[in-house]
């Protein structure tokens, strides 16, 4: 079994099914089963960010506790992250096609579920299913890319992926908020029923069946299955207690402990078995290795800019979870409009050349947002996000390619895997530190923000929103408890937007610090 740009496969892979379309199916066809695909993995990314923002309303529909109202979000993004990784040896298991079918039924079910739940437990459940499934979808995407076109048409296919990805997050919070205030929370999950339908009929009549390798089943290693899941689920635990508790409390410490021991020992039974349930050898080239890690290093920007931007929206500017939403699709636009040229810049300059002018531009992006006041609105925020969203598609395409180009069968189901991971992976990593940052921070800013108000400074009335005619320099005189509580809110709203910003600058420099792994996509060679 030859790949053509790749020369021979390494000899673990020479024996095994591919998962590709036959010469006899009409592009047409081709194309149709793969936007399907492109359909099913965009419901499964704007799952997250289209509840989100309509917590308040499912928590008072089944009566949740508030401090348990995160598992709402948590167990989706644990059981996806966990599906991601195992996408590859599922995809041996059952074939492209089976697995995509699988896991879109199963979505769809699930999302019913989650509609019906009469309360919090059942919600739960039915959210962990929907996550797993929605985990499943996304990677498989990007491995049709790799198996079901010619290498001509790679950028197009996956330049349209990479647009579905990437609006998800941010078309999320208006889709929520819209749906919530027209209807009910229970549509947030019921409106999946129908594209998700479209997409299995269409997927069902366009895509071909290949052949799957049943023995995949045999050597599964359930010893790596098991660490696995833990080693993911306690990181994402770790990742959500951190915040609130402190990274050193056992709440946090435990699972991240836990998380560091299990990932260690799967690691190293992954490397040491010939048929692994991950494939953690691909990182030992340089450039797929190089590629994840902008993976890494983009789903931090993506998924931080998104929350950052939310919160500040929501809780600064005080707009409603459509508001919001209607000032973050400006970067959703930007990315539409973009994605042709990069495409076709991608076919013409080198793909770290062009990451280079990607992450540098997203980073300016970040920082651009890092000098916001609580008068900042959408006029504001418009230039920033237009950077970021023409940014984060020359942050993709090329990264992309680097990671799964020229690569043949399973090694792309693989590569997709652990190249989607990262990006998630970083997500969660940035919300967590973000949140850190925004509660260990907030409160310093407003206690030196009182003390400057205090001593008489105008600037700092001016940050805070106080009349400056009333400072001078000098120091004030006691205030009463009414005033005072009159000045707090806006103290501490000065004080919370003083902390996003600085999240803004530091995920902006972490995005110029990544440049330097620059001349790591260089060292691509063709198939691994």
């Amino acid at each position: 079994m030859r790949d053509p740009a790749s020369g021979f496969l390494p000899p673990v892979y020479r024996a095994l099914p591919q998962a590709t379309i036959s010469t006899s199916t009409s592009a047409f066809t081709c194309w149709a089963g793969y936007l399907a695909m492109c359909l099913g993995m965009f419901m499964a990314i704007l799952d997250i960010q289209i509840v989100a923002t309509s917590l308040p309303e499912i928590q008072t529909g089944l009566a949740i506790p508030l401090d348990q109202l995160s598992w709402v979000q948590t167990a989706y993004l644990i059981a996806e992250i966990i599906a991601i990784p195992l996408t590859g040896w599922l995809t041996r298991l059952l074939s492209l096609r089976v697995l995509f079918l699988s896991a879109l039924i199963g979505f769809c079910l699930a999302s019913v579920g989650c509609a019906a739940s009469g309360g919090f437990t059942m919600l739960i459940a039915f959210r962990a299913l929907q996550g797993f499934c929605g985990g499943a979808l996304i990677p498989t995407v990007f491995t049709a890319v790799f198996t079901l076109f010619p290498e001509r048409l790679h950028l197009r296919a996956t330049a349209i992926a990479g647009v579905l990805a990437m609006l998800a997050p941010t078309l999320g919070p208006a889709l929520g908020g819209y749906i919530t205030e027209t209807y009910s929370w229970h549509w947030l999950f019921l409106v999946n029923l129908g594209p998700g339908v479209v997409a299995a009929v269409v997927a069902v009549l366009a895509l071909e069946t290949e052949r799957p390798d049943r023995a995949a089943l045999d050597r599964l290693d359930i010893a790596s299955l098991v660490l696995l899941s833990v080693a993911l689920a306690s990181l994402e635990i770790a990742l959500k207690e951190a915040p609130g508790e402190g990274w050193l409390e056992p709440q946090a410490l435990v699972p991240l402990a836990l998380a560091i021991v299990a990932g260690t020992v799967v690691v190293r039974r992954c490397l040491a078995r010939r048929r692994p349930l991950v494939d953690f050898r691909l990182l030992r080239q340089p450039a797929f290795a190089a590629a994840s890690f902008y993976s890494f290093v983009l789903g931090t920007g993506l998924y931080g800019s998104v929350y950052l931007l939310s919160i500040f929206l929501g809780y600064v500017r005080q707009h409603s979870a459509l508001e919001t939403g209607i000032v973050m699709m400006v970067g959703g636009a930007a990315q539409l409009v973009s994605a042709p040229f990069a495409a076709l810049l991608e076919k013409c300059v080198a793909p770290w050349r062009l990451a280079g002018v990607g992450y540098a531009l997203f980073a300016a992006g970040l920082i651009s947002n890092g000098f916001m006041t609580y008068e900042s609105d959408f006029a504001a925020l418009f230039w920033p996000q237009i950077m970021r969203g023409v940014g984060v598609m020359l942050c993709l395409l090329p990264t992309t390619t680097v990671a799964l180009e020229c690569r043949a069968g399973e090694i792309v189901a693989d590569a997709s895997a652990l190249f989607n991971l990262m990006r998630n992976l970083g997500g969660a990593v940035a919300i967590a530190l973000i949140d850190t940052l925004v509660e260990m921070r907030a409160p310093i800013h407003a206690a030196t923000l009182a003390r400057r108000l205090q001593a008489g400074d105008r600037d700092a009335a001016l940050i805070v929103g106080l009349p400056v005619e009333r400072f001078h320099g000098v120091p004030l005189p006691p205030v009463d408890a009414a005033t005072q509580d009159l000045v707090r809110p806006l103290i501490e709203r000065a004080g919370a937007v003083a902390s996003f910003n600085e999240a803004f600058i530091l995920l902006g420099a972490f995005f110029l610090l990544s440049l330097i792994a620059l001349p790591l996509l260089r060292l691509r060679k063709p198939g691994g």
